[in-house]
């Protein structure tokens, strides 16, 4: 009988490729409305490579971007290969271990009659109680590592999210660089003819030339920061030679009307983030574990099986065995106590998780709303008023009051509220896209 439950066991223990990859594809799909392009298994190189072509022509979108990364990042792809590593734990979690084959031969002397052999089959038969339940905690196992998986890949798509709105502040950036040193190019040439005249001081002259060059050596500094954000998207995205020469599709956008429902965000994040999920499941499967060893501790290895025996003297033998171990001095003290351990330690990391994850959502809603607070009052204060004080300076210099320094210096100043005005915009869609992951997805329907 137990032979037979083996082999239907064995038959039934199979790798599907797609297993886990499906569940991923749609916790991913719920949460951020992107394909992990796994839904069926691990994707050849060709299909990835052609899929990644498609999104990265016509421009470079955040969604096109997410979902590149999800199939394409290095990292993430290495984090999918656990769900096969999961899986073939969980099939060999049902796997009746191989029975032994024992058999003795016994040569008689010359003239002491005749020879004996013996022969045996065995198997562990406390397997037949225990197998169920150390498959239970092997799917439970396989479960959590599922709810991993997919919260990596979530944590992904946030990174390229912040990313990807990094590039873009770059870029403009980069632009407003240009004009402040196509500016200051101006007022040394002119200082340089004023000074031929005579008509200013070598001082003035060697001021002039100095915002010039500090000007081209702050552009050169902006111009670093926008390749250095280029290759971290890049890595995020898994991509290299050709296909680094990737264009935006449209530049940092304004801040919409309003933000998504703050409110009930920290109950949201506890019953909605998938590493908290995770924990959990790891918590009770380690109690599971924990009565596993606990209900197996009085009883040591039974063996069961048969024996064929032909003495020499008498007729063949045929017959059932059974050997016990004598849990006399090992009754699985240690192994229970390491068991126990791992359980409260289970149980004090999603403690950890849950308090971590109420704060973190609390602080990212107050920097999410001073940040909409700077923005707005930047759009609506500071810039009308710095291009007042330009549009001021333009006019006392067409009246001859102020000179083209002066008007140089105002447009220098309306550039740099300007600036500040675009990484306050960078920096709000960065906490929304880390607000989205620590939440665990989307905020509401209404985002």
């Amino acid at each position: 009988m137990a032979a037979a439950v083996a082999l239907t066991a064995s038959a039934c223990a199979t790798i599907d490729p797609s297993r886990g990859h499906t569940e991923v594809a749609a916790l991913v799909d719920e949460r951020i409305g992107a394909k992990t392009g796994w839904d069926r298994g691990t994707p050849d190189d060709a299909a990835i490579q052609k899929h990644v072509d498609e999104l990265l022509s016509g421009g470079l979108t955040v969604d096109h971007a997410i979902a590149i990364a999800l199939i394409n990042n290095p990292g993430l792809q290495r984090t999918y290969e656990e769900l096969g590593v999961s899986q073939a734990d969980l099939v060999q979690a049902g796997l009746w271990s191989n029975p032994g084959l024992e058999a003795h031969v016994g040569l008689a002397l010359p003239g002491e009659g005749i020879s004996e052999l013996n022969g045996g089959l065995v198997m562990d038969f406390l397997q037949l109680f225990v197998l169920p339940l150390r498959k239970r905690v092997a799917e439970e196992q396989f479960d959590a590592d599922v709810l991993r998986v997919a919260h990596e890949a979530l944590g992904v798509a946030a990174e390229v999210d912040r990313q990807f709105r990094e590039v873009q502040a770059r870029e403009k950036l980069v632009a407003l660089r240009r004009s402040v040193v196509d500016g200051e190019a101006a007022s040394a040439e002119l200082a340089q003819q004023l000074f031929a005249a005579g008509n200013i001081t070598q001082l003035e002259l060697a001021s002039r030339r100095a915002r010039y060059e500090e000007a081209r050596v702050a552009l050169g500094r902006e111009e670093l920061a926008l390749v250095e954000a280029r290759e971290d998207l890049n890595k995020l995205l898994g991509l290299w030679g050709a296909r680094t020469s990737w264009k935006l599709a449209a530049e940092l956008p304004p801040l919409p009307e309003k933000d998504p429902p703050l409110e009930h965000l920290e109950a949201t994040a506890i019953r909605q983030r998938l590493d908290i999920e995770a924990a959990r499941l790891q918590r009770a499967l380690m109690w599971k574990a924990v009565e596993l060893a606990r209900s197996t501790r009085w009883f040591g290895q039974i063996e069961v099986g048969v024996d064929a025996h032909r003495d020499a003297d008498g007729p063949r033998l045929l017959g059932p065995t059974l050997s016990l171990e004598l849990p006399v001095f090992d009754q699985r003290q240690a192994v229970i106590a390491r068991l126990e351990a791992q359980f409260r330690q289970a149980e004090r990391r999603l403690d950890e998780l849950s308090i971590d994850a109420r704060s973190d959502v609390r602080r990212s809603v107050a920097r999410l709303g001073f940040l909409r607070q700077t923005v707005e009052h930047y759009r609506k204060v500071v810039l009308p008023l710095r291009e007042e004080v330009l549009e001021q300076a333009q006019l006392q210099y067409n009246g001859m009051q102020i000179g083209l320094f002066e008007l140089v210096q105002a447009k220098q100043e309306q550039v740099d509220a300007y600036a500040t005005y675009i990484e306050a915009v960078r920096d709000y869609w960065q906490e929304r896209a880390q607000l989205r992951r620590l939440v665990g997805g989307r905020i509401r329907d209404s985002e």
